[in-house]
């Protein structure tokens, strides 16, 4: 489905070049859920946002279902079905949730009752949100429910989370693994790639990979990955601690 090959990614920093990542090739197959972790500075979202299209890197090549999408932009890359939520969503004032869900599905007339059951799978109480503006009177919390809720509506083929579990409650928290993978096995032929150090996600995992200052360093099977990660090089968060 997706390969990146011989990616990197380089930036200019007081006339000096700065590689942020470094030649990172990667395979994700169909129906597949990897979790990328690292220690802070690794490059983990940054490689998130060359895959969505937001950034381009500075070399290397990467194919959708064999296809070279590395110069299509994000918009492109939606349309052939990449879903990114980022790790603070965005606000959009004057738009409805309503309206972005319908925007997700591309059903200008999806039914509120259809659009409450988007709602609800993350818990939020659909009366009370439908007619909601994305704006600042959200929360944090509730907007990256509402961002998961249309996320789960677009039935992406792959679709991508930065840190997902940053800022939400506990009860949200729980709930994601199940909804991780309702979208796995419920899309014919989706996977989904998670930047992510908690290790509930991690466990729940396919695949595992370790980015290490903007290098893989390891790359494999879940239960192996998490037994050689835990409590090593880097933290991983234990189950249920959650970032405020």
């Amino acid at each position: 489905m997706l390969e990146l090959k011989n990616i990197s990614f380089s930036v200019e920093e007081d006339g000096k070049r700065i590689e942020i990542l470094k030649d990172i090739s990667l395979t994700v197959e169909d129906r597949k859920f990897i979790v990328i972790t690292g220690p802070n500075g690794s490059g983990k979202s940054t490689l998130a946002r060359i895959v969505a299209g937001i950034e381009k890197p500075t070399a290397g090549q990467i194919l959708l279902d064999g296809e070279d999408i590395t110069e299509k932009s994000i918009t492109e890359r939606a349309r052939m079905g990449v879903a990114f939520a980022f790790q603070q969503p965005v606000r959009f004032k004057g738009l409805e949730v309503i309206d972005l869900l319908r925007l997700a599905t591309g059903n200008k007339t999806l039914s509120a009752n259809a659009a409450c059951d988007f709602l609800s799978e993350v818990g939020l109480c659909a009366r009370d949100y439908i007619h909601r503006e994305v704006n600042s009177s959200l929360s944090g919390g509730e907007l990256k429910r509402i961002e998961i809720a249309t996320v789960m509506a677009r039935k992406a083929r792959l679709t991508l989370f930065d840190e997902p579990e940053a800022g939400i409650d506990l009860w949200s928290f729980q709930n994601l693994t199940r909804i991780f993978k309702q979208l796995r096995d419920n899309i014919a032929d989706s996977s989904i790639l998670i930047i992510s150090h908690q290790e509930r996600i991690l466990s729940i995992a396919d695949e595992i990979v370790v980015l290490v200052n903007g290098r893989i360093e390891k790359h494999g099977a879940a239960q192996d990955i998490l037994k050689e990660i835990t409590g090593t090089q880097f933290a991983v968060a234990p189950c249920g601690r959650m970032e405020m």
